[in-house]
């Protein structure tokens, strides 16, 4: 049985390509969580436009079974009404009327001609049951029939030797055991029925199974309708050549018109025989010499074992047409008929169905149409999430079908929604995640984990990425995100695939299902941290309770070098986990964590594609020390102050330097000031940039540079401004100027306003004069303005989408106010 894992969206486990390309889309995006985001929900490129571009139409490779269908249905219809006719016009009129005058041959070849053809039309209906019936193996009917007949004759032949031959060798006995063994294990891979029969292996007969096979009487009713036609056609031809029909007396009225009689029975009988043999041979011609079946195969790129779903897809189609209207078989195509499958209750059925809608699924010619027709139908959707929880090993292609499909299904906004909403849709997909924690004896442990690996019979780690994928999809929506969480065990199954072992991320150049599934559950846990609102903050309450998760993120810290998209990941679970204050401390309290993120910020020499790990760190940094008195203690416990400092002149970790070096001043305490003494080295930086700058770095130095200057004295802060270069008079200005231009708040820089006038009133506080240049500047008329279009953006710290999180402990407006009343103080 084919094991893959599946290859849509991510699917490919060769990381080090798709890493790079993810890293660099990841480092081209400038979206933080220190400004608001668009409240659009999480990304769907699947639904990324409401107005999908035009695809070309195209057409389904099955139109070209139903139309031969359909014309097969004519002739054969035709056929069927000729031959009735002919019955008819036999029954009523020869024997009815001419019974009595009837030559002796004619009665007979009307008799027999009669007898032949109710034969053939009745056993017509009942051969396409038959052949549907036979359907599963009728192209290999005879080598397999045959194939039972030597088996057969071996066990006899063996049977008998055995009864001369009691005393065997013991190496013979054990070959011939294993082999039994072996021979039995590779039938029972394909699941069969336990309490019924399959209709195709019915033995109808004792002690004649091979002729009495259900397959092989499809075959035998063909063969003798063909005989029919074609004695139907010999009599016929023998008696409208000869006209042998007996003299008529002169005078005998009773015998005038038996000849016309004759000669129309005898043309019709000619006529539907050399009609049914027509579409015979229109219908081996495309069967057997034009390959129709195998082309149509080949086109839904079904496989070897295609063969038999498109047969059985025909003769369904042709039964329809024969049976009820000719146009019946039109509205039929392979992915309706899969859906008509996968709701069968024989094994067989179910896995052509799977494998039928599997393909087209996946296929990129028929996956819009595929997934539009299953999205609609929720029975067909309730059956895949069904199958998911077979865990049968014969069972496993369905299952890993069902699953692949779903995990397609999920990437639509709509069917996402639809899956998630069916009862125990979540239960079912965490039943494809296989790890399992045994259950301690005590309260005061906890069990092992025990990853369940491939087994030879069964792919588990290909249903752990097909579990982790279908729930990555599923958590783009914000609902979904909700049930997930909600979802009894689901957590900590998925942070359990985020361990991985030193040995397996030391290697680069490892590609193992692993990797993959390390990187699918720190993407999902992602998605679920970032989530918004209160659905958020119960996820990222969860997500950081279970404990390991941040020692499993330190891990890929300290030894993912060689992997830095999972790195990557983490550290944004990070940033998104320290929204939370407790999630915060217990992130800052762990071993070994904010030396990690320090040395990956302060790493120099990484590829250009890894620079948004750098971004990252930084960002997580500054996220935990955040209005977290005990992570800035354990920061500067460090001593990376100075290097802090310095890094501010690293223009790609400048920004979240500054951010990180800013918390600290503001959060660490009055009695952390010696320690932090380090930062006024950074003054003449911080001037430069701000006067030269702007947008995001520009806030940044700002708020720094409001912290900074308290650490000095007015005679410091002199020679700072000497020794930078920059005029005090420049700085009131470019603030003025800032604030001038900014009238309303901006998203993307929301507190510049605030930093503006937060060192606008340390300048007037530091120096009287100051007073006066901001008076000449016009910063009072400029700061009426900004209470006038003051707005809650301004009143926040860091954002979960559009939601404010850390709410700075004077709002804006009072700042304006402080900054006024210090105006009209001087």
């Amino acid at each position: 049985m084919e094991r893959g894992v599946s290859t849509d969206d991510d699917g490919s486990i060769h990381l080090n390509v798709l890493e790079l390309r993810t890293l660099s889309e990841t480092a081209g995006s400038s979206t933080t969580i220190f400004e608001p985001q668009s409240s659009n929900g999480k990304g769907d490129s699947s639904n990324a436009s409401s107005v999908s571009p035009m695809t070309p139409v195209v057409r389904a490779p099955e139109k070209k079974l139903t139309l031969f269908a359909l014309r097969l249905a004519i002739l054969e219809k035709t056929a069927t009404g000729l031959g009735t006719l002919g019955f008819i016009w036999a029954t009523v009129v020869l024997l009815g009327g001419f019974a009595i005058t009837l030559d002796k041959t004619d009665f007979w070849f009307i008799t027999i001609i009669l007898l032949i053809e109710g034969a053939r039309i009745f056993s017509r209906s009942h051969e396409l049951e038959w052949q549907h019936q036979a359907t599963w193996s009728l192209a290999g009917a005879g080598i397999n029939s045959f194939r039972a007949i030597k088996s057969g004759s071996h066990h006899l032949i063996e049977a008998v030797k055995s009864m001369f031959r009691p005393m065997v060798i013991g190496n013979h006995s054990q070959r011939t055991r294993e082999k039994t063994e072996r021979s039995v294990g590779s039938r029972n891979c394909q699941r069969k029925p336990t309490r019924t029969w399959e209709s195709a292996d019915v033995p109808l007969l004792p002690y004649a199974q091979w002729v009495f096979l259900t397959r092989n009487i499809s075959k035998l009713l063909y063969w003798l309708q063909l005989a029919s036609a074609t004695a139907c056609i010999v009599l016929s031809l023998m008696k409208l050549i000869k006209h042998n029909y007996g003299d008529v007396a002169k005078g005998d009225t009773d015998k005038r018109n038996r000849e016309a009689a004759l000669n129309i029975f005898y043309s019709l009988a000619l006529a539907e025989a050399m009609l049914f043999l027509t579409e015979k041979a229109y219908w081996e011609w495309n069967v057997i010499y034009c390959k129709l079946l195998e082309e149509v195969n080949k086109e839904c790129d079904l496989g070897p074992s295609g063969i038999i779903s498109i047969r059985r897809f025909f003769y369904d189609a042709y039964s329809k047409c024969v049976n009820g209207s000719i146009f019946d078989g039109l509205k039929m195509d392979m992915v309706i008929f899969g859906m008509e499958l996968l709701d069968s209750n024989s094994p067989d059925e179910q896995l052509i169905g799977a494998r039928i809608l599997r393909q087209f699924a996946m296929s990129k010619r028929f996956s819009d149409d595929t997934l539009q027709k299953i999205g609609i139908n929720l029975s067909v959707i309730e059956r895949f999430v069904e199958m998911l929880n077979w865990k049968d090993p014969q069972e496993e292609e369905i299952r890993r079908s069902a699953a692949e499909i779903l995990s397609k299904l999920a990437g639509k906004k709509q069917n996402s929604l639809r899956v998630a909403g069916i009862p125990g849709a979540m239960e079912s997909i965490s039943s494809l995640l296989q790890t399992n924690r045994s259950s301690g004896a005590a309260t005061d442990e906890i069990g092992e984990k025990k990853i369940i690996l491939d087994h030879a019979n069964y792919g588990f780690w290909t249903f752990n990425h097909l579990g982790l994928l279908i729930l990555k999809k599923l958590a783009r929506n914000h609902d979904n995100c909700g049930k997930i969480g909600n979802t009894r065990g689901l957590l900590p199954k998925i942070i359990d695939f985020t361990h991985a072992e030193e040995s397996l991320l030391r290697n680069e150049h490892d590609t193992s299902s692993q990797i993959l599934t390390v990187k699918r559950s720190l993407q999902l846990v992602k998605m679920l941290a970032s989530t918004t609102g209160i659905t958020g903050e119960h996820l990222r309450r969860e997500i950081s309770e279970v404990v390991f998760t941040i020692s499993n993120i330190r891990d890929i810290l300290l030894h993912g070098e060689k992997h830095p998209l999972l790195q990557k990941l983490g550290i944004d679970i990070l940033t998104s986990l320290a929204l939370e204050e407790d999630a915060t401390e217990r992130i800052g309290g762990t071993g070994g964590m904010l030396k990690e993120l320090f040395n990956i910020l302060f790493k120099e020499g990484m590829p250009e594609n890894q620079n948004c790990v750098r971004i990252a760190a930084g960002e997580a940094l500054a996220m935990l020390a955040l209005d977290s008195k005990s992570n800035c203690h354990r920061i500067l416990k460090l001593k990376v102050v100075d290097k802090l400092v310095e890094t501010l002149a690293v223009p790609l970790v400048r920004v979240n330097a500054a951010r990180i070096l800013r918390n600290l001043c503001a959060s660490s305490g009055a009695d952390c000031f010696n320690q932090l003494r380090g930062v006024t080295a950074a003054a003449p930086t911080i001037l430069k940039a701000i006067t030269l700058e702007d947008y995001k770095l520009q806030e940044v130095m700002i708020g720094l540079a409001a912290q900074v200057f308290r650490f000095m004295t007015p005679e410091e802060s002199s020679n700072i401004f000497e020794r930078a270069g920059i005029m005090e008079i420049d700085l009131a200005n470019t603030l003025v100027q800032i604030l001038r231009k900014y009238q309303h708040p901006p998203i993307k820089v929301p507190r510049i306003r605030r930093y503006a006038i937060e060192l606008a009133i340390w300048m007037m506080r530091d120096k009287a004069t100051n007073v006066h240049i901001f008076k000449n500047l016009g910063l009072e008329m400029v700061l009426e303005r900004v209470i006038e279009t003051t707005a809650e953006i301004e009143n926040f710290n860091i954002f979960s989408g559009t939601v404010g999180v850390s709410r700075h402990s004077v709002s804006i407006h009072s700042l304006a106010e402080t900054a006024l009343m210090l105006l009209m103080g001087g």
